[in-house]
């Protein structure tokens, strides 16, 4: 992929690191997400349910991978 944009891995890979998120970043995405849900329709998951959703998500992703 680096060869075909005209650049060197190292190019790539600094470029591609450039558009990744932090841990911290996510987080604060995640949080104006929930925000905008609940203002717009009110969506206020509990804990549980989130983690009910966590773990759906985390079977759903297990089962395309095979693992």
């Amino acid at each position: 992929m680096a060869a075909a944009e005209g650049l060197s891995l190292r190019a790539y890979l600094a470029r591609l690191a450039e558009t990744l998120l932090t841990p911290d970043e996510r987080a604060e995405r995640a949080e104006k997400a929930l925000a905008a849900l609940k203002e717009w329709n009110g969506y206020a998951p509990t804990v549980a349910e989130e983690q009910d959703l966590d773990s759906e998500l985390d079977r759903r992703l297990a089962q395309v991978t095979g693992q």
